[in-house]
C-alpha cells in the first residue's frame, strides 16, 4: 500500500526547460512520461513554465498533454539562472505539495535539479533512461547508468515528497499532441527581483559558428575503435554529407583527438535520436548503446559477426567497415 503520510502529495509536475523564452523539445518528451505516471497513479500532470513571454506557448504544452500550466513571466526570467528559478519554484512548491518533479537533463536542468534538491531538502535522481511506476506502492522507479554505464541502477524514494529526478533528451519519444484535449493555462504571480540574483548574464558565445547540434540530427554516422584510422573515420564525413546527416562517435575517438566532444555519442556523451544510425565499428557497450536507443533505426556494421550492436540493431552488415562505406558513396553518386 502507498504511504498515507504522503497523501497530501499530489499530481505530476514538469519543469519546462526553456532557452530565450523557446520551450525545449525535452519538456514535450517529459510531458509524455509524466502523463503515463499520472495515469497509473490518477493524478494530474502539470507543467512549470518560465521565461519573459512564453505565455503563448503555453497553450501548445495543454495540446501535448499537460493539465495545468502554471506561467511565470518576467523580464528576469528571460535567460535561465540558478537563482531566479530556484527562487521562483522553491517559492511556489513550499505551497504546493508536488508528488513527482521531472526536469530535463539539458545543461539548465543539471544546475537546477541539485539546487532544487538542496532548497527542498530532498534527494533527487539524475540523468535517467526509464521511469516505470509502482502502483501498489504508488512510487516511481527512476532507472540510470551506474558505475561508468557498465550497470542500472534502480531508485526509488519511499520516506521522501516530492518524488523527483532529472531525465535525459531524446530518450523517450515526443507524445501525440492533440489541439482538442482539455487543459488549462494558469498566470502565477512572480516574487522576483534583480537583488535576488546574484550572476548576470553578460553575453551568449557558441561552442563553434560551423558546427552542428547532433542532439537535433534525423540522419548520424557514427563510428566506433573498429574504424581503424584517423583516415577511415574521415571518410564517414564524405558519407554524411552524401545522406544530408552528421559524424558522431564513441568516446575512445574523442580521446583519441579524432573528433571533438560535443559529438560523442553515449552515456558520457550525448543522448541521440535520429530517424537513421549508422554505426561503424562500434562493439554495441552499454555505455554506447545507452545513448541510441531512442533512434527509430539503427544499421550497425561491423566484421564480428557476435559484436553486441547487433544485439540493438534493426539491421547488421558483417563485413569491413570501409568496404561498406565505400559501396554506400558509390551507391549515392
Amino acid at each position: 500500500m502507498a504511504n498515507t503520510q504522503f497523501a497530501d502529495y499530489k499530481d505530476v509536475f514538469v519543469v519546462a526547460d526553456t532557452i530565450d523564452d523557446v520551450v525545449h523539445p525535452v519538456t514535450i518528451e517529459l510531458i509524455g512520461q509524466a502523463r503515463n505516471i499520472a495515469k497509473e497513479l490518477g493524478q494530474l500532470v502539470q507543467v512549470m513554465l518560465l521565461g519573459e513571454h512564453v505565455q503563448a506557448q503555453a497553450e501548445e504544452l495543454v495540446a501535448y498533454g499537460a493539465d495545468i500550466v502554471h506561467v511565470f513571466e518576467s523580464p528576469l526570467l528571460k535567460h535561465y539562472s540558478t537563482d531566479g528559478y530556484t527562487k521562483v519554484l522553491a517559492d511556489f512548491f513550499s505551497h504546493n505539495k508536488p508528488n513527482v518533479i521531472l526536469i530535463g537533463a539539458t545543461n539548465n536542468g543539471r544546475d537546477l535539479a541539485p539546487r532544487m534538491s538542496g532548497r527542498m531538502q530532498n534527494g533527487v535522481v539524475a540523468d535517467c533512461t526509464i521511469l516505470t511506476v509502482d502502483t501498489e506502492e504508488g512510487l516511481v522507479e527512476w532507472t540510470r547508468p551506474a558505475l561508468g554505464g557498465n550497470i542500472l541502477a534502480e531508485i526509488i524514494s519511499p520516506n521522501h515528497r516530492p518524488q523527483m529526478g532529472s531525465v535525459r533528451p531524446n530518450v523517450f519519444k515526443k507524445p501525440e499532441r492533440n489541439d482538442a484535449t482539455w487543459g488549462r493555462v494558469q498566470v502565477e504571480p512572480v516574487n522576483l527581483t534583480e537583488a535576488d540574483i546574484r550572476t548576470k548574464r553578460l553575453d551568449f558565445i557558441p561552442f563553434s559558428s560551423e558546427g552542428y547540434n547532433i542532439e537535433e540530427a534525423q540522419i548520424i554516422v557514427a563510428g566506433g575503435r573498429g574504424i581503424g584510422s584517423k583516415e577511415n573515420f574521415d571518410k564517414l564525413y564524405e558519407l554524411a554529407e552524401a545522406l544530408g546527416g552528421v559524424v558522431g562517435a564513441t568516446r575512445p575517438l574523442v580521446e583519441k583527438g579524432w573528433i571533438e566532444l560535443p559529438y560523442q555519442v553515449g552515456q558520457t556523451g550525448k543522448t541521440v535520436s535520429p530517424k537513421l544510425y549508422l554505426a561503424f565499428g562500434i562493439s554495441g557497450a552499454i555505455q554506447h548503446v545507452s545513448g541510441i536507443s531512442g533512434s527509430d533505426t539503427i544499421i550497425a556494421i561491423n566484421n564480428d559477426p557476435n559484436a553486441e550492436i547487433f544485439q540493438h540493431a534493426n539491421y547488421g552488415i558483417v563485413g569491413d567497415c570501409m568496404d561498406v562505406v565505400n559501396a554506400m558513396l558509390e551507391r549515392l553518386r
